[in-house]
């Protein structure tokens, strides 16, 4: 029986040079199946907003909203590490608050960690969630939350930048951090300077691990997907399949035969 990922089992796959999986999920059929598969984290993230709820960003969603989302998903998993995105100013005001609803990740939806997003700048929140004991996965590079400030979804070039924000979040006690959106030669020397593993998103083969977006990886819809994302299925095209049967079968009083009836 596999045991229950950690920090410290991923500070062993750093140190063994063992590649990390991750991927988002937000409902408990889809976790299940990931966590039985074997991926080793699971983020919910606040990509629940335009995956789950059709909204175009992801800045409307609320703290109440991705706690039920992760307690879902935490009740499916008994391997993957289950990881709870911030919204957006969930953490942006007092450093009370910001443990206050990190915590509630914790005691209300049984995640093993949280993530937010900001390097240097976030600092002191960091640490102030990780001394009370939450662990804390940071985000750098292209943050989602920060859309507006930034023109749009922009790769992000600047290296001394980018590389000091990895290590003011390493220091301020993130056991982990998530790389989007950056050059691969600036990500591979990220994740040589750091001794906590990079999670990658469109930032090349040499981070410690990789994350997708659920759906986007399966194909699950039609939606335009940046450029880092590799479907590894057509879930579209089979469920529009599915679909077009049933409704034909219906029609056509193929469905239900006498073996899908009562007696």
């Amino acid at each position: 029986m596999r045991t229950k990922v950690t920090t410290t089992t991923l500070l062993k796959m750093k140190k063994k040079g063992i590649k990390i999986t991750a991927l988002t999920a937000y409902d408990y059929p889809f976790a299940k199946i990931i966590d039985k598969a074997g991926v080793d984290m699971i983020l919910v993230g606040d990509s629940l907003g335009m995956i789950i709820q059709g909204k175009k960003t992801t800045l409307p969603v609320t703290m109440d909203e991705i706690i039920y989302h992760t307690s879902i998903v935490s009740r499916a998993c008994e391997y993957s590490m289950v990881i709870g995105d911030m919204p957006f100013m969930s953490y942006h005001g007092s450093k009370d608050q910001a443990v206050i609803n990190a915590g509630r990740f914790l005691k209300e939806a049984n995640a093993s960690a949280v993530k937010l997003e900001g390097g240097a700048d976030v600092y002191d929140i960091i640490n102030k969630i990780s001394k009370a004991g939450i662990p804390v996965q940071a985000h750098i590079g292209l943050t989602p939350q920060s859309i507006h400030q930034m023109g749009g979804f922009k790769v992000q070039r600047d290296e001394e930048r980018l590389i000091n924000d990895a290590l003011n979040v390493e220091k301020a006690g993130a056991f982990s951090v998530v790389l989007e959106g950056i050059p691969s030669l600036i990500a591979s020397k990220i994740t040589k300077k750091l001794s906590i593993p990079t999670i990658g998103i469109g930032a090349g083969v040499d981070c410690d691990g990789q994350i997708l977006v659920l759906h986007d990886m399966l194909g699950f819809n039609n939606n335009k997907v940046p450029k880092f994302v590799k479907k590894f299925t057509d879930l579209n095209n089979i469920i529009n399949q599915g679909l077009e049967k049933y409704i034909n079968e219906v029609k056509t009083e193929i469905f239900p035969s006498k073996e899908y009836e009562y007696k």
